[in-house]
């Protein structure tokens, strides 16, 4: 029986599943069972940043796999202690404490908990079109109608705003709320950015009246937009950055960074079976070591703006806007972009939507400009086949 066939007998039906088995990769190429190969322009929403099975990364979870897989965090470990040390280093000032788990929706979960711990409030401001998993709590704060009604009701206290629009979050902020919640680049929903100064109004009014601000950077986090985090492009420090996705060069992980505003932390109020555990905190420092030698941040500003610049060149009717940061790069279409994508699948290159219309391009970041030129070559000609 072939992967296809058995997989479809056997799994959960949540997930709408593309026609191509994937078994192999290497830097930004996988391969499917039937050996064809594949520039991989999803890198599993974001995940393989350092690309697919990095030699470091593959090196470090060998070994980490032949001493100690799994430690509780109730007793200390070695690598998990290297690792969150070299986390604290490379996050915004402010932020010297973590918590360590498996997801970004983990992630948000935890920050959420610690946001109302803090400040004893219970209320949270989030951004239409905004999103933060799939658990009861990041799904309250995530906008998507599809995504929450069949699971109503959600955890209350919840409220949701436009994006980028200053009056209506003054509104929204008030001395019961617990935390404002936004990401910098909304990958989900369509990949839009806002203004600098909306984020430094965010920033301002959660001082004023005593709210937290939760920074999302499951996808955007570990250099994908051109710096190490993308909240750095906006001039923003927040109490708390939610993390996952790049973390561990494809395993499970996320985590969050903790503000000296964040209190109340204290033993047994939150916790993880898995989270910080020694395999994936020893794959964490690899990707940790990799994007350091390979600077590979800069190499998503650069890249990113060459990608960017490449497709607003081309010549199609049905692209309306480019937008993005780095090396996620968001093509808003007057088409289904489902449709887009498929012809892309055709023609070896995989890709992801954001919303009904917008083409979404999260490639690791060690893809090289040859390899865009393909990408860019298969999206004119999908969209000349959809003209």
């Amino acid at each position: 029986m072939d992967t296809i066939t058995l997989e479809n007998e056997f799994t959960s039906g949540v997930y709408g599943k593309r026609e191509v088995a994937i078994v192999r990769g290497r830097g930004a190429t996988v391969w499917d069972a039937d050996g064809r190969a594949y520039i991989d322009c999803a890198a599993g929403t974001a995940v393989a940043s350092v690309g697919h099975c990095h030699p470091v990364v593959v090196d470090a979870i060998t070994r980490q796999a032949q001493t100690l897989i799994t430690c509780q965090e109730m007793f200390y470990n070695d690598e998990r202690a290297r690792f969150q040390a070299r986390l604290v280093a490379i996050l915004p000032s402010d932020l010297n404490r973590v918590f360590l788990c498996n997801s970004g929706t983990e992630a948000v979960e935890a920050a959420l908990k610690f946001a109302r711990l803090s400040t004893g409030r219970a209320e949270v401001v989030a951004m239409m079109r905004g999103f933060h998993g799939r658990t009861l709590g990041s799904l309250s704060a995530t906008h998507k109608p599809e995504y929450r009604e069949p699971f109503q009701p959600l955890v209350p206290g919840f409220c949701h705003v436009p994006f980028g629009n200053v009056a209506r979050l003054e509104t929204a902020v008030t001395e019961q709320t617990a935390a404002v919640i936004l990401e910098i680049v909304q990958g989900e929903g369509g990949v839009r950015l806002a203004d600098p100064a909306y984020f430094q109004a965010a920033r301002r009014l959660c001082d004023e009246r005593g709210a937290l601000l939760i920074v999302d950077e499951v996808q955007t986090g570990y250099g994908r937009t051109g710096t190490l985090f993308a909240c750095e492009q906006v001039g923003i420090v927040p109490d708390l950055i939610c993390l996952g996705k790049a973390m561990a060069g494809g395993l499970p992980m996320g985590a969050v960074g903790i503000g000296a505003r964040v209190q109340n932390l204290t033993p047994g109020v939150h916790g993880s079976t898995f989270g910080g555990n020694p395999l994936a905190c020893a794959a964490a420092n690899a990707v940790l070591a990799v994007m350091e030698a390979e600077g590979l941040h800069g190499r998503a500003a650069e890249l990113g703006a060459y990608l960017q610049e490449r497709v607003q060149a081309i010549r199609s009717p049905l692209i309306r806007e480019v937008r993005g940061l780095g090396l996620l790069v968001g093509v808003e279409l007057k088409i289904r972009a489902m449709d887009v994508v498929r012809g892309l699948l055709a023609r070896g290159v995989l890709a992801l939507t954001a919303g009904s219309t917008a083409l979404r391009l999260t490639p690791p970041l060690v893809i090289t400009k040859e390899e865009i030129d393909r990408v860019l070559e298969a999206i004119a000609e999908a969209l000349e086949e959809e003209t």
